[in-house]
């Protein structure tokens, strides 16, 4: 009887540890498939500011605000993506609202800006429609950030100029004058038919 209590116990915690096991790795089959099918969108970072560019605009909260956020829609998934639309929108909306690097106010920035402001609204419209598929999520997400990237991209150009500007030492807003050199000749006396002989000085 005592053997017969040994045996079962011992067949008790070989069916134990065997269901054990097989539990373990249903869970990471699982954990693995939902790896596999998380649904996210992934990009790759676009154009960031050279370093005067990064330094003109380290006082501008409201862009380093964007440029912080705008991080996380590099990696995404579309639920996360629609959540967070909304305060994408403000986030530009104050950015564009106040430019505060006087060499970023033009018209070829604001309407980037703008741009990327309708984008985001777009994006946060988005989220009310409960049709939308996911890839018209991915496909407004990429846009976003292909924006972005566009704005830094100008923002580097005004700055690039600007360095090949003071490297030359030239207001390149002027036009350069270039005077022709006039050589100046002297008129020696006629020929035989009676038009003037002209000789070079030089």
């Amino acid at each position: 009887m005592k053997y017969l209590y040994s045996l079962l116990l011992i067949i008790l915690f070989f069916s134990f540890s065997c269901n054990r096991t097989k539990t373990v790795q249903e869970v990471s089959k699982n954990s693995d498939s939902l790896k596999i099918s998380s649904n996210r969108i992934i990009s790759t970072i676009g154009e960031t500011l050279i370093p005067k560019a990064k330094k003109a605009v380290l006082e501008w909260k409201e862009y380093n605000d964007v440029d912080e956020f705008i991080l996380k829609y590099y990696n995404i998934s579309n639920s996360e993506a629609l959540n967070n639309a909304e305060e994408l929108a403000e986030l530009v909306q104050l950015m564009k609202d106040t430019v505060r690097v006087e060499a970023l106010k033009e018209l070829n920035i604001t309407a980037r800006f703008n741009v990327l402001h309708n984008e985001a609204l777009r994006l946060a419209d988005m989220a009310t429609i409960p049709s939308i598929t996911n890839e018209e999520v991915k496909e407004e997400v990429l846009k976003i950030v292909g924006v972005f990237s566009a704005v830094n991209s100008k923002i580097n150009t005004i700055y690039k100029a600007e360095e090949l500007q003071n490297l030359l030492e030239v207001d390149t807003e002027k036009p350069l004058k270039i005077d022709k050199i006039k050589k100046p000749f002297k008129r020696k006396d006629r020929g035989t038919l009676g038009k003037p002989v002209i000789e070079n000085t030089d």
